[in-house]
């Protein structure tokens, strides 16, 4: 076997093999590279700051007699859970190989971008059957005060999704955090528009309106992170990567005659895997021929683990009739 993955091999023609068990892949780098650490200062941030929120809130609404605030505090718990859970599969993700983990502990952060998902799906139906109970029997709402903590809140939830947007085209786990962070700051706008309404109009039904528009908005978000994470988490080609144009790439390669076997799955929630079969009748090709392929397909898919294996000629062409291409 020929490997042009990240790692530095010896290849022993058509059918060599590695030399050790598992590799390092402290190497990573690049655009879809390992988490940077400030995101590890990013979380602790805004985990410290919303649970210092989510106490203001409380006080308030008990102070208050407010429920928009109480149940807001709720919402922002949940938030605060879905940052820790976000926070500890990046961590994890840092994690070096090992012999039970032979690709490290990645894929932890593919399960917290779901676990992220779920949370947020949580939150919504908690706020929704909140704002239909409200419906049916609309409280007195202590506007003036709404208004003041809610609008702390915006800024707040801002402020700490801000520190994620670098990170959050690239990685869904960071998404699901910078989701949640803008989450709570539109729910707190929601709250503040809905206590200006209330304080000038005097009906109470305007804040569990608002609550539910907020409900959709959060859910439309919410559905796109999660089905992203479930498809990663089956080991689903990430979106961002077409395999049609893989196969062509590598079938375009001089003296490439067959590809099969292809697979690119991801490995964590900012890197992704790849290994293929290339038929070479004219001999095996050399380091410097999987080298550029490496380099290749990094720059162009962002795959960053690649495993290839070169065959002289088409051993497999007959066992693998329905795979091959694919």
């Amino acid at each position: 076997m020929s490997d042009g993955s990240n790692h530095s091999h010896d290849h022993h023609g058509h059918h060599g093999h590695h030399g050790h068990l598992f590799h390092s892949h402290h190497d990573r780098h690049g655009p879809h590279g390992h988490m940077p650490t400030n995101f590890s200062r990013a979380f602790a941030f805004g985990i410290t700051l919303n649970i210092i929120y989510i106490i203001v809130e409380v006080t308030f609404g008990l102070l208050s007699g407010s429920m928009a605030l109480l149940a807001d505090a709720g919402h922002n718990l949940s938030d605060v859970l879905g940052l820790a859970v976000a926070w500890a599969g990046a961590e994890l993700s840092k994690r070096p190989p090992s012999k039970q983990f032979t690709y490290g502990l990645g894929g932890s952060s593919i399960l917290a971008a779901l676990l992220n998902g779920l949370f947020l799906l949580v939150a919504c139906g908690a706020i929704a059957w909140e704002a239909i109970e409200r419906f049916s029997a609309p409280s007195e709402v202590a506007s003036t005060t709404i208004i003041i903590v809610a609008s702390v809140g915006i800024v707040i939830n801002f402020g700490t999704a801000m520190l994620f947007l670098r990170g959050q085209k690239e990685d869904i786990n960071i998404r699901g955090a910078f989701l949640h962070m803008m989450a709570d700051a539109a729910v707190s706008a929601g709250v503040v528009l809905g206590g200006i309404l209330i304080f000038y109009t005097g009906k109470n039904w305007i804040d569990p309106l608002i609550s539910l528009f907020i409900v959709a908005l959060i859910f439309w978000s919410t559905w796109g992170l999660l089905t992203e994470a479930i498809r990663m988490s089956l080991a689903g080609v990430p979106r961002n990567i077409d395999v049609e144009e893989v196969f062509e790439a590598l079938s375009g390669l001089p003296g490439v005659e067959t590809v099969h076997d292809l697979h690119v799955w991801p490995m964590s929630t900012s890197e992704t895997a790849m290994t293929a079969h290339l038929v070479i009748p004219g001999g095996h090709p050399g380091k410097g021929f999987l080298a550029d392929v490496q380099a290749d397909m990094k720059k162009r898919f962002s795959i960053h683990h690649i495993t290839i294996q070169i065959e002289l000629e088409d051993e497999e062409a007959e066992l693998c009739q329905t795979d091959c291409g694919s």
